[in-house]
């Protein structure tokens, strides 16, 4: 039996800042905030999502906590468009 995941896995903090996002096991894009990651999943169909980012049922948050962009987990968030 497969264990249960998460339909969306936000990957660890690239060392650039950043991280890859998955939903379903498919990349989807690479993510630099909260808001590139809603956009990534409204692309891919989660319309929603901007109100269940802390939804472990939805997202699960890898190598660092949520709503952190840099390995570091400093603040440095940035607002650029980190999506194709």
């Amino acid at each position: 039996m497969t264990p249960w995941q998460a339909p969306v896995v936000v990957h660890p903090p690239a060392p650039q800042g950043g991280r890859h996002v998955t939903v379903r096991g498919r990349p989807v894009g690479l993510a630099h905030s909260d808001r590139d990651l809603t956009e990534l999943l409204r692309r891919s169909g989660l319309g929603e999502a901007d109100t269940t980012l802390d939804d472990p049922h939805l997202v699960e948050w890898r190598g660092a906590g949520p709503h952190t962009w840099h390995p570091s987990g400093s603040d440095g968030v940035s607002d650029r468009a980190g999506l194709p």
